[in-house]
């Protein structure tokens, strides 16, 4: 069994269904890739969120609250990303099969939620580096809920579609009436003039 064998088998999940949404699969290493810095994001979560934490000493209590909050969501960001490492509490591994049957666009919301206020809270490199690291895995889910962009043949094609029939001629827009019924500008006359004069 090869190494990449091994590490796609210890990231995927025995359960794993796809996307539930119906949307078209996330490449291979947009997938793991996300799982993989989900996981290396929730470790320095929590070691830098300890280090906001020893803020106390200083007497800085919104920093003391921002290393608990960051923290707590790097452990979120694991127990969601790597189950496994919570081999004790069978409930993390359920919690983790219920967020995995949700959209993609759900686990990008949370992980982003999760990651702003120890930043606004605490700023600086302990909390940038640590909340920013789960903001990008968020990031990257959301880039997965998207979905794959068009071709330039697709796009081109959907550009010269106007109306429902794809016929160039027939327009279904609303503001189309308004150009179609202007006048052209040698028509009209000065202003305060009758221009039949």
């Amino acid at each position: 069994q090869s190494l990449a064998e091994k590490i796609t088998g210890l990231l995927a999940r025995p359960n794993q269904q796809p996307d539930p949404a119906g949307g078209p699969e996330a490449p291979w290493y947009l997938k793991y890739g996300s799982r993989v810095l989900g996981i290396v994001a929730a470790f320095f979560a929590i070691l830098f969120g300890l280090w906001n934490v020893v803020s106390i000493l200083t007497l800085n209590v919104s920093c003391l609250v921002a290393g608990i909050i960051q923290m707590v969501a790097g452990f979120i960001v694991m127990a969601l990303e790597a189950p496994c490492c919570f081999p004790c509490i069978e409930q993390v591994d359920q919690l983790a099969g219920k967020v995995e049957a949700k959209p993609m666009y759900f686990r990008a919301g949370l992980y982003c939620a999760l990651a702003v206020p120890p930043i606004f809270m605490c700023f600086g490199l302990a909390s940038l580096f640590g909340s920013g690291l789960i903001f990008a895995t968020g990031a990257i889910y959301g880039m997965m809920a998207l979905g794959k962009k068009a071709s330039a043949d697709d796009m081109r094609a959907a550009a010269q579609q106007t109306g429902y029939g794809g016929n160039a001629a027939s327009t279904t827009n609303d503001r189309a009436g308004i150009v179609n019924n202007a006048q052209p500008f040698s028509f009209t006359g000065a202003v305060g003039t009758d221009s039949n004069v």
